[in-house]
Protein backbone atom coordinates (compact mmCIF):
# COMPACT_ATOMS: atom_id res chain seq x y z
CA UNK A 1 0.00 0.00 0.00
CA UNK A 2 1.58 2.83 -0.84
CA UNK A 3 1.79 6.54 0.80
CA UNK A 4 -1.27 8.38 -0.52
CA UNK A 5 -3.90 5.02 0.03
CA UNK A 6 -2.37 5.58 3.21
CA UNK A 7 -3.84 9.47 3.82
CA UNK A 8 -6.71 9.02 1.99
CA UNK A 9 -7.95 5.75 4.38
CA UNK A 10 -6.22 7.88 7.17
CA UNK A 11 -7.64 11.40 6.97
CA UNK A 12 -10.61 9.60 5.28
CA UNK A 13 -11.26 7.21 8.83
CA UNK A 14 -10.66 10.44 11.09
CA UNK A 15 -12.98 12.69 9.16
CA UNK A 16 -15.94 9.47 9.19
CA UNK A 17 -15.65 8.65 13.14
CA UNK A 18 -15.40 12.70 13.75
CA UNK A 19 -18.78 13.16 12.26
CA UNK A 20 -20.13 10.19 13.73
CA UNK A 21 -19.40 11.35 16.64
CA UNK A 22 -20.71 14.86 16.61
CA UNK A 23 -23.75 13.67 15.20
CA UNK A 24 -24.02 10.96 18.49
CA UNK A 25 -24.77 14.45 20.63
CA UNK A 26 -27.66 15.23 18.88
CA UNK A 27 -29.06 11.74 18.42
CA UNK A 28 -28.90 11.56 22.67
CA UNK A 29 -31.07 14.65 22.95
CA UNK A 30 -28.62 17.83 22.48
CA UNK A 31 -30.89 21.07 21.36
CA UNK A 32 -29.31 24.73 21.03
CA UNK A 33 -31.36 27.80 19.98
CA UNK A 34 -29.24 30.57 19.26
CA UNK A 35 -29.76 34.15 18.00
CA UNK A 36 -27.58 33.60 15.25
CA UNK A 37 -27.56 29.99 14.82
CA UNK A 38 -29.01 26.63 16.30
CA UNK A 39 -28.33 23.10 16.84
CA UNK A 40 -31.03 21.02 16.12
CA UNK A 41 -31.33 17.74 15.31
CA UNK A 42 -32.90 16.78 11.45
CA UNK A 43 -33.00 14.37 9.04
CA UNK A 44 -32.27 15.08 5.51
CA UNK A 45 -33.82 12.44 3.01
CA UNK A 46 -32.51 14.03 -0.09
CA UNK A 47 -28.67 15.52 -1.14
CA UNK A 48 -28.09 19.54 -1.06
CA UNK A 49 -31.06 21.28 0.00
CA UNK A 50 -33.25 17.73 0.25
CA UNK A 51 -32.60 17.49 -3.76
CA UNK A 52 -33.21 13.89 -5.31
CA UNK A 53 -35.58 13.09 -1.72
CA UNK A 54 -37.86 11.28 -4.44
CA UNK A 55 -35.57 8.90 -5.01
CA UNK A 56 -36.11 7.56 -0.96
CA UNK A 57 -34.28 4.61 -0.22
CA UNK A 58 -32.37 3.61 -4.07
CA UNK A 59 -30.15 7.28 -2.68
CA UNK A 60 -28.21 5.52 -0.71
CA UNK A 61 -27.45 3.12 -3.14
CA UNK A 62 -26.68 5.43 -5.89
CA UNK A 63 -24.22 7.39 -3.51
CA UNK A 64 -22.60 4.52 -2.52
CA UNK A 65 -22.19 3.26 -6.31
CA UNK A 66 -20.93 6.36 -6.97
CA UNK A 67 -18.06 6.50 -4.72
CA UNK A 68 -17.36 2.72 -4.71
CA UNK A 69 -16.85 4.08 -8.62
CA UNK A 70 -14.69 6.65 -7.72
CA UNK A 71 -12.30 5.07 -5.95
CA UNK A 72 -12.46 2.00 -8.35
CA UNK A 73 -11.41 5.16 -11.07
CA UNK A 74 -8.85 5.93 -8.51
CA UNK A 75 -7.24 2.63 -7.85
CA UNK A 76 -6.48 3.11 -11.68
CA UNK A 77 -5.45 6.81 -11.92
CA UNK A 78 -2.48 6.61 -8.90
CA UNK A 79 -1.30 10.46 -10.26
CA UNK A 80 -4.41 11.72 -9.37
CA UNK A 81 -4.85 9.98 -6.21
CA UNK A 82 -1.16 11.39 -5.34
CA UNK A 83 -1.61 14.21 -5.93
CA UNK A 84 -5.13 14.86 -4.29
CA UNK A 85 -4.77 12.65 -1.58
CA UNK A 86 -5.60 14.46 1.32
CA UNK A 87 -8.58 15.87 -0.33
CA UNK A 88 -9.62 12.69 -1.54
CA UNK A 89 -9.35 11.45 1.82
CA UNK A 90 -11.75 14.34 3.47
CA UNK A 91 -14.11 14.00 1.10
CA UNK A 92 -14.45 10.07 1.18
CA UNK A 93 -14.80 9.98 5.12
CA UNK A 94 -17.24 13.06 4.96
CA UNK A 95 -19.46 10.86 1.95
CA UNK A 96 -19.58 7.32 3.53
CA UNK A 97 -20.17 9.17 6.65
CA UNK A 98 -23.11 10.61 5.06
CA UNK A 99 -24.04 7.18 3.48
CA UNK A 100 -24.25 5.42 6.78
CA UNK A 101 -26.06 8.25 8.02
CA UNK A 102 -28.86 6.92 5.20
CA UNK A 103 -28.52 3.09 6.05
CA UNK A 104 -28.96 3.24 10.15
CA UNK A 105 -30.91 6.45 10.66
CA UNK A 106 -33.07 6.83 7.35
CA UNK A 107 -31.62 9.81 6.73
CA UNK A 108 -28.46 12.26 6.66
CA UNK A 109 -28.42 13.58 10.15
CA UNK A 110 -27.87 17.47 10.07
CA UNK A 111 -27.71 19.66 12.89
CA UNK A 112 -26.75 23.11 12.44
CA UNK A 113 -29.40 25.55 10.94
CA UNK A 114 -27.88 29.81 10.58
CA UNK A 115 -31.11 31.45 10.79
CA UNK A 116 -29.43 35.23 11.25
CA UNK A 117 -30.58 37.42 8.51
CA UNK A 118 -31.55 34.81 5.92
CA UNK A 119 -32.71 31.18 6.77
CA UNK A 120 -30.15 28.74 5.43
CA UNK A 121 -30.39 24.70 5.32
CA UNK A 122 -29.21 22.64 8.08
CA UNK A 123 -26.03 21.03 7.61
CA UNK A 124 -23.19 18.78 9.70
CA UNK A 125 -19.78 18.59 9.92
CA UNK A 126 -19.37 16.14 6.74
CA UNK A 127 -20.68 18.99 4.63
CA UNK A 128 -17.95 21.25 5.47
CA UNK A 129 -15.46 19.01 4.93
CA UNK A 130 -17.01 18.23 1.72
CA UNK A 131 -16.41 21.69 0.70
CA UNK A 132 -13.23 22.15 1.90
CA UNK A 133 -11.99 19.09 0.04
CA UNK A 134 -13.64 20.26 -3.35
CA UNK A 135 -11.67 24.07 -2.15
CA UNK A 136 -8.33 22.13 -1.96
CA UNK A 137 -8.65 20.11 -5.12
CA UNK A 138 -9.67 23.37 -6.82
CA UNK A 139 -6.83 25.28 -5.10
CA UNK A 140 -3.99 22.93 -6.04
CA UNK A 141 -5.29 21.92 -9.44
CA UNK A 142 -4.91 26.09 -9.98
CA UNK A 143 -1.46 25.71 -8.54
CA UNK A 144 -0.06 23.36 -10.81
CA UNK A 145 2.34 24.35 -13.01
CA UNK A 146 0.50 24.00 -16.86
CA UNK A 147 2.77 22.48 -19.60
CA UNK A 148 3.39 24.35 -22.43
CA UNK A 149 3.02 22.82 -25.65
Amino acid sequence: MNRAWIVVLGVGCFIFFADQWIKMFFLEGFRWQGEFFSLILTYNKGVAFSMFAFLEEYLKYIQLLLVGGLGIYLFFHKEILCMYALPIGIIAGAALSNIFDRFIHGGVVDYFFWHYGFEFAVFNFADVMIDLGVVLILYRSWRVPKKVF
